[in-house]
């Protein structure tokens, strides 16, 4: 069976021009915030202890914590909004759709009893307040005639609510049941965000975070006017990506979160302090290249938005590789020494790398769009790249043969020491090349897959490869005889998108767009696989063993997660 050792989660869905929420327990020092169609739950002084609640069928927007830290509210694009056990199997507890539009806010009553959520009605209610176990509306809400964005219960007896939103107006409700008291129409534009102070005595219409990269932390003073304490400057480079759109105050922990998912949390007792830094991928991860050599174990994950990101084992963000040519990533290789890059267009990328430095890139022309990369580890100045309709060898950012085929290309592999290379075709065949210099030449054509061919890998032994298709099976060669080593993979329910071999070249792993990683030992039957279920919403994208016994894989929901494989 597989055990989930570590998290590296995704960071919150980020918009320019719309702030993001962030929710806290402070009983726990815990954040939740939105990202796709997941809810992430992570502590702030433990980030590998996160996990993902990926029950909504719609992107979700908001999450919070009830009083008591046992439950936990969510909401979607939708208008659902569920109600779901914070531990143990995290079971549903109520489902309601208060609103027919997009629900932007959501706020627990300070007894824990109800809910009031607000967002886009459709022309309908803007705001909604109701009993979170029965789903029992308590009270109306009238006052608004556009989208409401910000909404809050009064922290104290009685209890009071705001909203405010893109009308202009700040409306406030007595109750329950709650009715409309009055609105404060001095702003000019839309009000972003409200909220009481603890003690209940105010409530403001500032938001503290801001798109000059800067947080500020303001004293309130008793006849309401606001008195700047001090502006917090968060490291980045000072690009766009680094302008602020979510903040939270927890405990000592004051949290900012950038539009490139950067998190920088600073210790309020202590502003001078620099900020514990990490982040994660905003969008789905392609692909991950371990660095063997390494110690503690590192590994690269990449997104197709161009992020290429360093992950340690144990200790999880690394930090974000920065290349001078920031281009969107179709296929990616690397060693330690070098990345090679594609894109959506026809060139390869060779960027020199010294520690979390890139230095310059070199580009080549291939003449196609790669569908594949590959290094040879042994002498990795050599590269195979295949296009839909040709091989291309290069040799450092030099193309030093050409070979067109009359069959479409869909996924390749090299040897290490670059004497060989599969290839895979959309009619299902694997066609065997061997290569001196710069001729290629065909030796074989192996015929047991019914789909198109999505990935090849040669074990690390070299005494095999593995080749994957679009119709849900595995199959495992052997090199020499060019015969099937282990077959009846078809454990899979969709598309495998990609392979992996553990060191030893004992196992290999397949990922799926069914959600699943699957493990299959190569001297035992398919049957007695290891499956972990469930792995990465939306489909698994990249494989990579760190030891014999450790998997890591990425996938579509943006998060890598590490796995601990316990022979039965």
């Amino acid at each position: 069976m597989a055990q989930l050792a570590e998290t590296y989660a995704c960071s919150p869905a980020t918009e320019r021009g719309r702030g993001i929420l962030l929710a806290g327990d402070p009983k726990t020092d815990t954040i939740a915030y939105c990202t796709g169609r997941s809810v992430i739950i992570r502590r702030l002084d433990a980030p590998l202890d996160a996990w993902a609640y990926q029950d909504h069928a719609y992107p979700t927007t908001v999450a919070r914590f009830s009083p008591n830290g046992e439950w936990v509210a969510s909401a979607d694009a939708s208008g659902c909004v569920r109600v779901w056990g914070r531990y143990g199997d995290r079971a549903l507890k109520a489902e309601f759709r208060p609103l027919s539009g997009r629900v932007d806010d959501l706020r627990w009553s300070p007894d824990g009893l109800r809910i009031v959520v607000s967002g886009d009605g459709k022309g309908k209610s803007f705001v909604r307040a109701f009993v979170w176990d029965s789903g029992s509306t308590v009270g109306e809400f009238d006052g608004h005639s556009k989208r409401v964005l910000s909404c809050d219960f009064k922290p104290t007896r009685p209890f009071r609510i705001v909203t405010c939103g893109e009308d202009f107006l700040a409306n406030f409700y007595e109750g329950p049941p709650f009715k409309f008291k009055h609105s404060i129409r001095d702003h000019s534009n839309f009000i972003n965000c409200i909220r009481y102070s603890p003690d209940g005595s105010k409530f403001i219409t500032v938001l503290t975070v801001s798109a000059d990269k800067t947080a500020k932390v303001w004293d309130i003073m008793e006849d309401a006017t606001g008195k700047l304490n001090r502006t917090l400057v968060c490291p980045g480079t000072g690009g766009v990506d680094d302008m602020l759109v979510g903040c939270l105050w927890q405990n000592d922990h004051l949290v900012t979160v950038s539009l490139g998912g950067t998190f920088n949390v600073f210790s309020a007792s202590n502003p001078d302090q620099e900020p514990v830094t990490f982040a994660g991928h905003l969008k789905t991860i392609s692909s991950l290249v371990l660095f063997p050599q390494s110690n503690p174990r590192t590994v690269l994950s990449t997104s197709y938005d161009g992020v290429i990101m360093r992950w340690i084992q144990g200790v999880g963000y690394g930090g974000r590789l920065m290349r001078k040519n920031n281009t969107q990533i179709k296929c990616f290789a690397a060693v330690e020494e070098e990345l090679v890059t594609s894109g959506y267009d026809n060139k390869i990328f060779r960027i020199s790398l010294n520690g979390d430095q890139c230095g310059d890139a070199e580009s080549v022309d291939v003449g196609g769009q790669a569908n594949a990369l590959n290094l040879a580890i042994q002498k990795f100045e050599f590269a195979l790249v295949t296009t839909d309709s040709g091989i291309v060898l290069l040799q450092n950012s030099k193309v030093i043969s050409t070979t067109k085929v009359n069959y479409t290309i869909t996924s390749s592999s090299v040897s290490p020491d670059g004497s060989e290379a599969v290839v895979g075709a959309q009619d299902g065949k694997l066609r065997i090349y061997s290569i001196n210099g710069d001729t290629v030449t065909e030796e074989a054509v192996l015929e047991k897959h019914r789909g198109a061919i999505t990935s090849i890998h040669y074990s690390p032994d070299v005494s095999m490869f593995a080749s994957a298709d679009a119709n849900r099976e595995a199959v495992v060669w052997d090199r020499a005889n060019r015969e099937v080593k282990l077959k009846n993979m078809l454990y899979h329910t969709a598309r495998i998108n990609c392979l992996a071999w553990s060191p030893d070249s004992r196992l290999v792993a397949t990922g799926s767009l069914d959600t699943c990683a699957i493990v299959y030992e190569i001297d035992k039957p398919a049957a007695s696989r290891i499956t972990i279920k469930g792995a990465h919403l939306g489909g698994v994208h990249g494989l990579t063993f760190v030891d014999n016994d450790t998997l890591v894989t990425a996938g579509e929901d943006a998060c890598i997660r590490v796995w601990k494989l316990v022979q039965q």
